[in-house]
């Protein structure tokens, strides 16, 4: 048991297995890292970190105490059919993550707010115009899905005299942020929001909550930044919406189809900006530390901080 011997790791990443292992190495010496497929004894394990896990990984995992998930997201963790449904699951909350999402969202309200997708246009056009511009306090952001990455973004607009609004599932009190909350007050978010910033879970609620009516919602000539899941846009209303001009630019990193096809019409859309899902990374030194601090409240408490709520998702 976990309160009463030294953990045993079952490790299966995103292919950085020797950085992950020197990063357990320093934060926690008593650790033993076995790496899938090469795992030993079964019985043994009674923990592990996990990325898009094959459904025979968990053949045999009796003894399986907690899941910790590598990325904030755990669309991958709980979309496999034999995840054990009982043993529960620890999301990736640690700061280096949370600040690299802050810092992708912050560039790309920034791109946004000071033009400067109209001025790349305009240097193709050997263009010299000055464009007019709102100050941040008469510039509303809307961040869609207010949790530690919405929150952390959130207070870092505000630092920038942003005027900030946030949308999320349940109504949650914040005496900082304007919140708007569940489906009944969808639009009179998005009628508020000149810049979209979506940090939305993959979940059967959110999977096209962006579409055609809502796109509809937003200011003319709205912005919108997506690096939440690509399922909670209809891409093909989105570019209809660029299209028309309802929506001036997008900048996504995540998308229904990873990698992106090299078809796909994301790729030459003038309105659009793309990254390769490269928003926010998680730093193996500082989610090893997140992982030993979490054992080790377990082992004190009996409670894991961060727990996934599988019925809704995240």
């Amino acid at each position: 048991m976990l309160t009463q011997d030294n953990p045993v790791m079952l490790l299966k990443t995103d292919a950085r297995d020797q950085e992950w292992i020197s990063a357990f190495a320093a934060a926690m010496p008593e650790l033993e890292v076995r790496v899938w497929p090469q795992v030993g004894d079964l019985k043994e394990i009674n923990c592990a970190l996990l990325w898009n896990p094959p459904v025979e990984l968990f053949n045999g995992l009796e003894n399986l105490e907690v899941i910790f998930s590598i990325g904030a997201g755990v669309d991958s963790l709980l979309a496999c059919s034999a995840l054990p449904a009982k043993v529960p699951i620890v999301r990736m909350v640690e700061p280096e993550l949370t600040a690299g999402m802050v810092e992708f969202c912050l560039f790309q309200v920034l791109r946004f707010h000071r033009l400067m997708h109209c001025y790349e246009r305009q240097k193709a056009q050997y263009a010299w115009q000055e464009l007019p511009q709102l100050p941040a306090r008469d510039t509303t952001v809307g961040v869609m899905g207010m949790g530690v990455l919405g929150l952390a973004l959130a207070k870092q607009l505000q630092s920038l005299n942003y005027n900030v609004i946030g949308y999320r599932r349940q109504s949650k009190p914040n005496d900082a942020i304007e919140m708007f909350c569940g489906e009944a007050q969808v639009e009179a978010f998005l009628r508020q929001a000149a810049i979209l910033v979506m940090l939305l879970p993959a979940t059967e609620q959110t999977r096209h909550i962006i579409n055609r009516e809502t796109l509809a919602m937003l200011p003319p000539k709205a912005c919108l930044v997506n690096a939440g899941r690509g399922e909670s846009i209809n891409e093909q209303d989105l570019l209809m919406a660029l299209d028309s001009g309802q929506l001036q630019a997008a900048a996504l990193d995540v998308f229904g189809q990873e990698p992106l096809p090299t078809d796909h019409p994301f790729w030459s859309h003038p309105g659009i900006f793309l990254t390769p899902h490269i928003a926010s990374i998680t730093h193996p030194p500082t989610a090893c530390r997140y992982i030993a601090d979490a054992l080790q409240a377990y082992r004190v408490g009996g409670a894991w901080p961060n727990l996934v709520e599988t019925g809704s998702g995240y």
